[in-house]
């Protein structure tokens, strides 16, 4: 009943049966709690078996989780139609995606920097984004290497793997002071275009008609508050999918800009962020 999980519930009852979970007394899981999905499927069997929509569920975890782990298997690289359609429901949070290229001892060194390649290209493919992704290549279980020759090299990607895990805390800290600072930079941008809006609007008749205008010529408001107020446009919101909410609503109803309330959002953002940071382990 502490964890996180209640959110869970709205998958249904197909996915809560086939959900499983252990708590164990390790010092590596302290501060850690580790979520494995399911296999991917193929073909007929994504739609008929699961019960469930598997990428929503993946979705719902991967906006919670502080790192995103893909693992590929280096003797059979294949990114299925469900495994792409997951990995395109990660975007925006580039940033916590590693890729681990599992049991590359299991072809030898030519093969391998092929590999590495493919998965590299069909990546990019996927993610639609110039940041290359980092890649831990290995065999990560305890058995005999099939091909030893790149032993070193295993071993230092897995070093540098645990080195990543290790600084999950601080990065987990510093991720969700990067949110709240992106949080507050949208509020303060919607705050700017509601006022805005609201100061469109005539004071007597033709409300309506002019309201729709409006949201037709939203690209021009955004332009014209972003030029007012000095606003990054990568802090405005998406526009069709504000537009579409702004039809619900009524213009004249909006409250008046409280500059009060802006100038602390700005001392939050300039004082009290930086002095957050400065509290954290290095």
């Amino acid at each position: 009943p502490a964890l996180p999980y209640h959110g869970l519930q709205q998958f249904g009852v197909s996915f809560l049966n086939k959900l499983e979970g252990a708590q164990l007394p390790s010092p590596v899981l302290r501060n850690i709690s580790i979520v494995d999905t399911p296999g991917i499927l193929s073909g007929e069997k994504q739609r008929m078996q699961r019960g469930y929509d598997f990428t929503t569920v993946c979705g719902w975890f991967a906006e919670r989780a502080d790192l995103i782990l893909l693992l590929f298997d280096a003797h059979k690289l294949d990114i299925s139609d469900e495994f792409r359609t997951v990995i395109e429901s990660l975007k925006g949070q580039d940033d916590k995606i590693r890729c681990v290229l599992n049991k590359a001892d299991q072809v030898d060194r030519q093969k391998l920097m092929r590999v590495y390649g493919a998965l590299m290209w069909a990546m990019g493919k996927v993610t639609k984004t110039p940041e290359v992704l980092r890649v831990y290549t290995g065999s990560f279980w305890d058995q005999p290497l099939l091909h030893s020759e790149n032993a070193k090299l295993f071993e230092l990607e897995e070093k540098e793997l645990l080195a990543d895990l290790k600084n999950l805390p601080r990065n987990s800290a510093v991720r969700k002071i990067n949110e709240i600072v992106k949080r507050a930079r949208k509020c303060k941008v919607h705050a700017y275009i509601m006022s805005y809006l609201r100061s469109q609007m005539p004071s007597m008749t033709g409300k309506q008609k002019k309201q729709e205008q409006l949201i037709k010529d939203m690209p021009s408001v955004f332009r014209a508050v972003m030029k007012k107020y000095s606003l990054a446009a990568g802090d405005f919101p998406e526009m069709e999918k504000f537009r579409s909410k702004l039809g619900e609503l009524n213009f004249s109803k909006f409250p008046k800009l409280n500059e009060k309330l802006i100038a602390k959002l700005d001392e939050m953002l300039t004082r009290d962020i930086p002095h957050l940071m400065d509290t954290l382990p290095t």
